[in-house]
C-alpha cells in the first residue's frame, strides 16, 4: 500500500511539470518545473502523512521533496535526520523550505543553529545563520548580538552567495528589532557595501542593509 500510495503521488507530481516552468527555476538553482501553488495544492489534499513525507524526500527529486515539507510532522524528525536532510538539500527552495517550514518549529533547532553556524560547508552555515535571524526577531535573550555584529563585520564582504545573503539578513534583523545596535548594524552595512547595488522591483525593499533596516523601522513608527 505504501509502495503504491508513493508511486501514485509521485506520478501526480510528474504530472505537474512544466518546461516553462523549470527553465524559469533552472535560472535560480531549482532543478524542477512545478507550480508551487499547484504543489500546495497537492498537500493541502493530502494532509499531514509523514512516512509518506519521508518516502518522498528519499526519492531525490526536488518537486518531491518540497511536497515531502508541506506534508510532514516537523516534531518528528530527529536532530541527525534533520541534520543529513540539510547536507542533502543542495537546491535553494528545498534548502529554504526545509529550514523555514520544518527545522524552525523542531525542538533540535537551537541546537542544529549551533552546529550549523560554525560548519565549514557555507550553505550549511546559512542555515545556521537563517536559524539565528529568528531568534534575532523572536527569541533575542542570551544572544550575543555585538558578537554577532563582529563576526558579520569581519566575515560577510567575503562570503559565498548564499551565506553572504544570510548574514545580511541577520544584520538587518539586528539594526530593525534593537535600536541600541541600530547605528552599528546601518555602519556596518554601509561600510560594507554588500547587496548594495541588487536589482530591486518596484515597491520592494532593497535588501541593502542600511535601506532595508531605516525602511521597516519608519513603517513601525508610522
Amino acid at each position: 500500500m505504501a509502495e503504491a500510495t508513493i508511486d501514485a503521488v509521485m506520478s501526480e507530481v510528474a504530472a505537474l511539470e512544466d518546461p516553462k516552468m523549470r527553465e524559469a527555476n533552472q535560472r535560480r538553482g531549482d532543478d524542477h518545473g512545478v507550480n508551487l501553488a499547484a504543489l500546495r495544492a497537492v498537500a493541502k489534499r493530502l494532509k499531514t502523512q509523514h512516512e509518506l513525507a519521508r518516502e518522498l524526500w528519499a526519492t531525490d527529486n526536488t518537486a518531491a521533496r518540497l511536497l515531502s515539507l508541506l506534508i510532514c510532522r516537523p516534531k518528528s524528525f530527529e536532530l541527525q535526520e534533520l541534520d543529513t536532510m540539510l547536507r542533502q538539500a543542495r537546491a535553494p527552495k528545498v534548502h529554504d523550505w526545509l529550514v523555514n517550514y520544518v527545522v524552525k518549529k523542531s525542538p533540535h533547532a537551537e541546537e542544529l543553529r549551533l552546529a550549523w553556524t560554525d560548519d565549514p560547508d557555507p550553505v550549511v552555515a546559512s542555515a545556521g545563520w537563517a536559524l539565528t535571524t529568528e531568534r534575532v526577531a523572536k527569541k533575542p535573550e542570551g544572544l550575543d548580538l555585538t558578537g554577532l555584529l563582529d563576526t558579520i563585520e569581519a566575515e560577510m564582504k567575503a562570503a559565498p552567495d548564499r551565506l553572504q545573503w544570510a548574514m545580511n539578513h541577520t544584520l538587518a534583523q539586528i539594526g530593525i528589532e534593537h535600536a541600541d545596535h541600530r547605528a552599528r548594524a546601518i555602519n556596518i552595512g554601509e561600510r560594507l557595501e554588500v547587496l548594495k547595488d541588487y536589482p530591486t522591483p518596484p515597491n520592494c525593499t532593497s535588501p541593502f542593509a542600511p535601506i532595508w533596516i531605516n525602511e521597516m523601522v519608519s513603517r513601525r513608527e508610522a
